[in-house]
């Protein structure tokens, strides 16, 4: 199969002077190649040849031409304004508070426990929910409660999130949700539409292990919803520990450190 790409003279004075082919094993897709994986990449003057553009010889891509190019690339970046909400804007990583709220939830069990109040039936309830950290990367959506309703600091702790549709790991479970197109500060809404306004239906294995106190988590919501409470009951998440789906044959691991918001901005959590 032939391509052909026109290239025309931009206001800015900007030409066609190089090209970085890229080469991996077994995949023919413009996403990253999967793990494991071999990958290669070189970098090749243009030049061009009776009117056209040709790719030169070239030599091995290295992190020197990365730094470079990504900095050229940068300048062309307009100054954007944050959010007051927003705590990293990253072209990998968008992360972001929402301070604790009553809004409406929609719940749907596929298997809805004995004794439900107000969750038996799918239905729409107002419930009150805890601040939450929000951190959107390339792979995943992270969502964790905040122990307080405040902007958190590095130093802050997270919580378990009590929001059904959420592994164990703290990444949402999309299901059939459409994921936002961009990685960037205007996708914040789709995100949380994709938290807040989809259907709850299930626990995701290990969920329960989150709260404290008597009664699981969806009996919890239960009585949000019947009491029409206006508070969440933050006391009774757990602290978040990053191995807390690393079980080994049934039985509970190690008690690990408390995760904070810099520990997940870093990169932490490695099944992310």
């Amino acid at each position: 199969m032939n391509h052909s790409t026109q290239f025309e003279a931009t206001p800015g004075g900007l030409v066609l002077s190089s090209a970085i082919l890229l080469y991996s094993g077994g995949t023919t897709a413009l996403s990253a190649p999967r793990k494991g994986v071999n990958a290669f990449a070189s970098i090749h003057p243009v030049e061009m040849v009776d009117g056209a553009p040709v790719i030169g010889a070239g030599t091995p891509l290295t992190r020197a031409h990365l730094r470079q190019w990504a900095e050229a690339l940068e300048r062309n970046v307009a100054p954007e304004i944050l959010p007051e909400n927003v705590i990293v804007s990253h072209p990998d990583m968008v992360a972001w508070w929402v301070p604790e709220q009553v809004r409406p939830a929609y719940f749907n069990l596929s298997s809805p426990p004995d004794g439900l109040k107000r969750l038996g039936d799918r239905t729409c309830v107002t419930v009150p929910y805890p601040a939450h950290l929000f951190v959107a990367t390339r792979s995943a959506l992270g969502v964790f409660a905040l122990p307080e309703s405040k902007r958190p600091t590095a130093d802050t702790v997270l919580l378990f999130s009590p929001i059904l549709n959420i592994f164990i790991n703290g990444t949402l479970c999309w299901g059939n949700v459409a994921r936002p197109k961009t990685l960037s500060t205007s996708a914040i809404p789709e995100f949380e539409d994709a938290v807040f306004d989809s259907w709850s239906t299930h626990l995701n294995p290990g969920q329960e292990r989150t709260l404290t106190g008597k009664g699981g988590l969806v009996h919890l919501w239960d009585d949000l919803a019947a009491r029409q409470a206006r508070r969440f009951p933050v006391k009774r998440l757990r602290p978040f520990e990053a191995s807390a789906g690393r079980r080994s044959g049934g039985k509970k691991p190690k008690a690990a450190a408390p995760v904070t918001v810099g520990d997940i901005i870093a990169g932490g959590l490695q099944t992310w």
